[in-house]
């Protein structure tokens, strides 16, 4: 199974493709997908769509893992670009009929690292350990994007086992 982890945001958005066989997770492609601010909106977000969709094409995954939308009070517009960078990998997902499951960031630390709250280090630690990576990815918005695939990849094994 091919597993596409998505960390959205409108400047930086962190992708992840890991293949899971026989229980093993293996790193397939990582890296980040960046937009100016100097661009219009919606430049800025054709670019995050074209981008994604050329992944899908280039990973065939089974399935697409994208970040809830975590939404603070004291911030509503980060909320609402983050929110429309979202509706553009939903929209690439949907066009290539790709399911699509969404975690919260808590869930998926509780998942790799055994604490909801545990630290972005704690999770590049763990991302480079499963993956048997030399270093941690240097961008957290990758190490979030792989975290997601892997927490994925261990909550339908879990779910398998029941």
């Amino acid at each position: 199974m091919r597993i596409l982890g998505i960390d959205p945001a409108l400047s930086v958005t962190g992708y992840g493709a890991i293949a899971l066989d026989r229980n093993k997770v293996s790193l397939l492609e990582a890296g980040i997908i960046k937009t100016s601010p100097r661009q219009i909106l919606p430049k800025r977000l054709e670019k995050i769509h074209q981008a994604i969709s050329k992944l899908i094409f280039d990973t065939k995954p089974d399935i697409l893992v994208l970040e809830k939308l975590y939404a603070h009070y004291r911030h509503p517009t980060t909320a609402y670009l983050l929110g429309q960078a979202r509706g553009v990998i939903c929209l690439a997902c949907a066009e290539e009929n790709i399911p699509l499951v969404e975690y919260a960031a808590t869930q998926v630390k509780k998942t790799i690292v055994g604490r909801g709250l545990a630290s972005k280090y704690q999770v590049q630690m763990m991302v480079a350990s499963m993956l048997n990576l030399d270093s941690p990815p240097k961008s957290t918005d990758v190490t979030d994007a792989l975290a997601l695939a892997i927490a994925h990849s261990y909550i339908i094994r879990s779910k398998i086992r029941l």
